[in-house]
């Protein structure tokens, strides 16, 4: 009888393992039959929408690992999820519903919105106090809804800034990580200029929107492919040398989204407005050189042969968006916009979720092999269709 007890337990055991394994592998392969046919951009906007309203509910979870086999042991060993990358899965999705109510109206994403900042924000304070600087662009997300009375939530943002606070380095510019101090990578970029700008312009904070100016044009001093405006994945302050990819596609998002957020949050009048833009018309049209005929960007957007990733995409569209309002490259940058968005409606599954980003990277010079949803792309897609 014992022996029955162990070989069914053995075999449950067993079963698990393989449907750990194999549904996965099984539901995005079916999710992928019929891709991408949409009789126009309505409907699919619509099918967008639907899905990042049901991933605010319950975000997928972002693997930390390609592993594909073997999942359970990722699982027990604690490398399958981590909760910081979840941070911009939500900010995403959250800016994304958030530009979508501005222009529509639409009730839904106020209720799911309302509904995650009572469930996450409780008493106008985190429930989980976020302990890396991915946390900020969350604050950033809450900061920009337009309904909400965010005087209730100056915890929060006071949060975010002191986190930041606590990585500026000797160099006077924020660190990624409190391990990486040496590092300024691209990511950071993206986490922390936007939330600095419009933190410190509605809290009258100049000292923050100082911070933010002077982490984008240190890195445009150090960061930048020599003669180009295309990132590295980081530079040692210490020698100033760039270190890993130039020319990383969601690193061109990351650097793309600091850039345009922080210049079109900036009042006219601050003097940083015409530094920014600068940079802003430089960028766009490198961007631009580097679009495939399809509208996508690759993850290495030096190379056109290498894999089409959806996030870089979304990110680059939304920065054309914003630039598209500058008179001199306005013509050049909605086009390439618009073929953007034709190529995400393309690798758009069935049920609205888009398809093919990159995953999560792993470290410098280590990205992603897999090529699957993320709530990321999701967001700054619907950021783009919505943009006003």
């Amino acid at each position: 009888m014992l022996y029955n007890y162990s070989l069914v337990f053995i075999l449950l055991i067993l079963f698990a393992v393989i449907a750990i394994d194999i549904f996965p592998q099984w539901y995005t392969w079916q999710s992928r039959i019929h891709i991408g046919r949409y009789v126009n951009r309505e409907l699919w906007t619509k099918k967008v929408v639907r899905i990042a309203i049901q991933w605010l509910k319950n975000t997928p979870t972002i693997k930390l690992t390609d592993n594909k086999r073997l999942i359970i042991i990722d699982i027990l060993k604690g490398n399958y999820k981590r909760s910081v990358i979840q941070h911009w899965q939500q900010a995403a999705l959250i800016l994304g519903l958030t530009g979508c109510h501005k222009k529509t109206k639409n009730s839904h994403c106020q209720k799911e919105i309302d509904a995650f900042l009572k469930s996450n924000f409780p008493n106008g304070n985190w429930k989980e106090q976020p302990t890396e600087i991915d946390g900020v662009i969350l604050a950033y997300a809450i900061l920009n809804i337009p309904w909400i009375n965010h005087d209730n939530y100056k915890s929060v943002y006071d949060t975010a800034y002191q986190l930041v606070q606590d990585l500026v380095g000797t160099d006077g510019t924020v660190a990624y990580r409190k391990y990486t101090t040496d590092y300024r990578f691209v990511d950071t970029i993206g986490f922390i200029c936007p939330f600095l700008v419009l933190y410190g312009v509605k809290f009258n904070k100049p000292e923050a929107i100082d911070l933010s100016i002077k982490q984008i044009t240190t890195f445009n001093e150090n960061g930048l492919l020599s003669n180009t405006n295309i990132p590295c994945h980081t530079y040692n302050i210490k020698t100033n040398l760039p270190v890993g990819l130039f020319g990383w596609g969601r690193g061109m998002g990351w650097y793309a989204i600091g850039l345009i957020d922080a210049w079109r949050i900036l009042p006219a009048e601050n003097s940083y407005k015409k530094v920014l833009e600068l940079s802003v018309i430089s960028f766009a049209k490198t961007a631009i050189t580097f679009q495939n005929e399809n509208g996508s960007w690759s993850w290495i957007v030096l190379d056109k042969s290498a894999r089409m990733d959806s996030s870089t995409t979304a990110t680059l569209a939304w920065f054309l968006a914003n630039a598209s309002s500058i008179e001199s490259i306005s013509t050049i940058c909605i086009s390439a916009k618009e073929k953007a968005l034709e190529y995400l409606k393309s690798v758009t599954r069935r049920d609205g979720a888009i398809d093919f980003s990159q995953g999560d990277t792993k470290a410098i010079g280590i990205h992603s092999n897999e090529f699957d949803i993320l709530p990321f792309t999701q967001g700054f897609c619907l950021r783009t269709i919505y943009y006003n």
